[in-house]
């Protein structure tokens, strides 16, 4: 793609009240971002607006002089290295700036998100499945916000370099927030840093929804770690699902706010993530080889329990829910009861806990609460 043609798909999505699905609807109708220039004028008087100039040359190249002084790369809607998993998307953007290692962007991703006033529990749940779906051969992608965002980013990158993609609000090079600086440094320097937005651009608002849509389009599912029942986060689960992507969420305690949105997701259908094995297991990676994709089991905590019919689940639930009463009893001594394995019990206890049917209490004790 020669610079003349890179600098006209520019001037198409800088222009006014061109968006992402405007332009490409120009470039299906017009067959080149030049001659959807050319036609802009005539397309804006017969929809009622006069004297419509498209964006003026001086201005795309100021931002391409602005890009070149952060060291990021312009890549354009159709360039080898343009994010395969976004060219599906009917508002895919039509240019990105890349900063650190684009070879990253078309390599399998997981998105990750979550409150920006996690709980030490959220956090440590973020680090320890960035950690296990690295090592596994994914990139963890996410907003770089404060909170999960942030810890998803390093974790990811103390286990490895060319491991996370943070996607911005603003300018590739605008760091918000500021006490994520060094984070946004480490990541262009070991992993890679991208926005749809010029360089230079505060991020604002209505930005943020934009950013999002990024975050589940990059990856082949979404994890919310930590979600309020009205949080952006949920709008990402949206977004993915629209997407065509995976949903995940980890469970939360129904007493905590925090936890409030990705218990609601699990309701309507989300798969439940206790651990790394849980999000492989989903994608239909786990115990399958893949030339790009390697999976050292030993790295992965937490057992995978093996899918009961409803029937026996609800069997279950009411023989755990007869052997315990208000007084509470030994979680060591339930397994005995039931001669069972922790990892068929677990989930179980988890379900009934989210139900309210059942508290843990200090000490490894289980109570029933109906």
């Amino acid at each position: 793609m020669s610079l003349d043609t890179r600098l006209d798909a520019l001037r198409l999505v800088r222009s006014r009240r061109v968006g992402a699905v405007t332009y490409h609807r120009l470039m299906a109708e017009h067959g080149s971002a030049r001659a959807a220039l050319a036609a802009l004028p005539a397309i804006a008087r017969a929809a009622g607006v006069e004297e419509y100039e498209v964006c003026p040359l001086g201005v795309v190249e100021a931002e391409m002089r602005q890009g070149s002084k952060a060291g990021a790369r312009l890549l354009v809607h159709g360039d080898a290295d343009y994010p395969h998993a976004l060219l599906s998307l009917a508002d895919a953007p039509p240019v990105l700036w890349a900063l650190g290692d684009v070879s990253l962007l078309n390599r399998p991703a997981i998105g990750m998100v979550g409150a920006r006033n996690a709980s030490s529990l959220g956090m440590r749940m973020a680090r320890r499945l960035a950690q296990g779906l690295v090592a596994a051969g994914f990139t963890v992608v996410s907003g770089m916000a404060r909170g999960i965002d942030g810890e998803a980013h390093a974790a990811a990158l103390a286990e490895g370099p060319a491991s996370t993609v943070a996607v911005m609000a603003g300018g590739v090079d605008v760091i918000y927030p500021p006490e994520n600086t060094a984070l946004a440094a480490e990541i262009a320097a070991k992993g890679c840093r991208i926005s749809e937005q010029p360089p230079g651009l505060e991020p604002q608002a209505r930005h943020f929804p934009l950013r999002n849509r990024l975050v589940a389009g990059l990856g082949r599912a979404v994890i919310v770690v930590e979600a309020a029942s009205k949080s952006g986060s949920l709008i990402t689960a949206r977004m993915a699902l629209d997407q065509g992507r995976e949903v995940m969420a980890v469970p939360g305690h129904p007493f905590d706010a925090r936890a409030a949105g990705c218990n609601m997701l699990i309701r309507d259908g989300a798969v439940l993530v206790r651990s790394p094995a849980d999000v492989l297991e989903a994608l239909g990676v786990l115990g399958h080889a893949s030339p790009e994709i390697h999976v050292p089991m030993a790295s992965l905590p937490g057992p995978v329990a093996k899918q009961r019919p409803l029937k026996e689940t609800a069997l279950l639930h009411n023989m755990i829910l007869s052997r315990l009463g208000p007084s509470p009893l030994a979680e060591d001594q339930l397994l005995r009861d039931l001669a069972i394995t922790p990892a068929e019990l677990a989930p179980e206890l988890l379900s009934l806990e989210l139900d309210g049917r059942i508290a843990r209490q200090p000490g490894g004790l289980l109570a029933r609460l109906d």
